[in-house]
């Protein structure tokens, strides 16, 4: 049985002045709801932060700058890890287009993960045949998260951030955060693949 997620009943996008994703666009048939940006654009971007790779080496998010961004907190024992299959078609269908997926993995929510990096490695090569960027276990709640989800709730005001594992984040080509969707919908969800096609097409002017 797939377990539910906690705050998973609706999910909020963000989209800033410029970010060049259309309202109507995104309001799908699960009732997405569009507000604006909490906060005024304080001018930081997503490529301002280096993240560690699951291999413990520096992972700079400015090697991605230009590129939309699928970021998601995953875990590999949760009720919706099945959804790693369906980030590994999301990469693959979108990569050579310039969608970078990053997952980053965490056991925040029911300790539902491995607890060295290499462990998480081998599952998800073995299991899932994962190869888009991971990174080496992070704290995505509380006053221990990792940096780039307080930027991502602040962008957003999305609350306490992450309410489960595998919540996920579009940030555009221009490293500004522009939408999330609940652990709930799986991340080939018709709703998340027309908001990536959005940030994927080129924009006029």
């Amino acid at each position: 049985m797939r377990r539910r997620a906690a705050g998973g009943l609706g999910r909020r996008t963000v989209l800033a002045g410029t970010a060049g994703i259309g309202m109507g666009s995104l309001l799908g048939t699960g009732g997405i709801r569009t507000v604006l940006a909490a906060s005024p654009d304080d001018g930081q971007r997503v490529y301002d932060f280096t993240l560690t790779s699951i291999d413990d080496k520096p992972m700079p998010l400015k090697a991605y700058a230009g590129h939309p961004l699928l970021i998601v907190n995953t875990a590999s024992f949760c009720g919706y890890t099945y959804q790693y299959e369906a980030l590994q078609r999301v990469w693959e269908r979108f990569r050579r287009r310039g969608l970078v997926v990053i997952g980053l993995p965490s056991g925040d929510f029911a300790n539902e993960e491995y607890g060295a990096n290499d462990e998480i490695k081998t599952f998800c090569q073995t299991r899932f045949d994962i190869d888009f960027p991971m990174t080496a276990k992070v704290h995505v709640r509380g006053p221990g998260a990792d940096p780039i989800f307080l930027w991502l709730r602040r962008e957003l005001g999305d609350g306490p951030g992450p309410l489960w594992n595998f919540h996920k984040y579009l940030v555009d080509a221009e490293g500004r955060a522009v939408a999330s969707f609940p652990s709930a919908l799986d991340p080939d969800n018709p709703e998340i693949l027309a908001a990536i096609e959005h940030l994927l097409r080129p924009q006029a002017g």
